[in-house]
């Protein structure tokens, strides 16, 4: 969606995807009980506080920012209907071009057209943890933990991979968290991402109004393409709808999803903000995404001949 950001960090580099203004299953894969988290890295969740003038004043301009969307028959809901129709051929090419490239890439402080890359997904089971800054209500704290355990559900379902929600031992960090939570979200970054550079924690202290939520996925030097952590941010600020959308495509993304692009229709990964949450369109991406006969760093040109047959497995229209 438009205002959805998405980082990369590949070892000690960052990439970054920035956009501004805003089947069959296959099983889930067994794996050890993770060990108890140190008693050093518990985290107990913050009383909630009243929030300040300036986060009261980002609320407002945010379910303004709804509300105009939705009288603009847009943020939709359905999933897709008669009037989104996808083919096999489209499913593919959306498949690539969400894929195999971000929007941006950022060197040296320096935000370009990002270029085609390399398929980026999880291998190991991914363990999705949840906290809030004390800016946000007990009330929201309930409706998004479980929200983000439905979804997680559903996401584990799709992609026939290891997903689960564990506070316990995360390493999916999703935060809700406000204006009012930025020390606090300052001081996690450093103990989650010890490596995390001092420009990006400057994007997270002052994140700029038009950056509704964001994404960080971390990568091992030695193995660029797993995934083995990452964080998430979305704005507590945010009215019901939006806060969900952000949920439904943040975490999308950290799976290995990273771009957006105009010809997906219907889908939550394109610039227009018709759609709100994941479609029957993105799930089918995301069973792609986990499919065994792909691999980790396969090029777009290598993954083009299966990700054809998968798409037309998915639709029913063999290519």
């Amino acid at each position: 969606m438009q205002f959805a950001t998405r980082f990369q960090i590949l070892g000690t580099a960052l990439i970054a995807a920035v956009v501004l203004a805003g089947c069959d299953n296959m099983g889930l894969r067994s794996s050890l009980t993770p060990p108890p988290r140190p008693a050093s890295l518990q985290v107990l969740p913050p009383e909630p506080v009243a929030p300040s003038a300036r986060s009261q004043d980002l609320s407002r301009y945010y379910l303004q920012v709804q509300n105009d969307l939705l009288t603009r028959d847009q943020l939709r809901t359905d999933g897709g209907g008669p009037d989104t129709p996808f083919s096999a051929d489209d499913l593919a090419r959306n498949f690539e071009n969400i894929v195999f490239f971000d929007e941006y890439s950022r060197n040296g402080g320096v935000t370009t057209r990002g270029s085609s890359g390399r398929l980026s997904r999880w291998s190991g089971p991914v363990r999705i943890g949840t906290e809030f800054g004390a800016s946000v209500p007990q009330a929201t704290r309930k409706k998004d933990t479980a929200r983000i355990g439905s979804y997680v559900s559903r996401l584990a379902r799709l992609t026939g991979h290891s997903i689960t929600t564990n506070d316990r031992n995360p390493n999916f960090h999703v935060f809700v968290v406000g204006e009012d939570d930025r020390a606090f979200m300052q001081d996690r970054l450093t103990q989650l991402v010890p490596s995390i550079s001092q420009a990006e924690l400057d994007l997270f202290e002052n994140l700029p109004r038009s950056y509704y939520c964001l994404v960080v996925a971390v990568s091992g030097s030695n193995t660029p393409y797993n995934y083995t952590r990452a964080i998430a941010l979305i704005r507590a600020e945010h009215p019901d709808l939006v806060r969900l959308s952000c949920i439904h495509e943040e975490i999308a993304q950290g799976l290995g999803l990273p771009n957006d692009s105009p010809t997906a229709r219907p889908s939550i990964f394109n610039d227009d903000d018709e759609f709100a949450l994941l479609t029957t369109h993105d799930e089918k991406l995301l069973t792609m995404l986990y499919d065994p006969r792909l691999q980790q760093g396969m090029t777009a040109q290598d993954a083009r001949p299966i990700v054809r047959t998968i798409a037309g497995e998915l639709t029913g229209q063999p290519l």
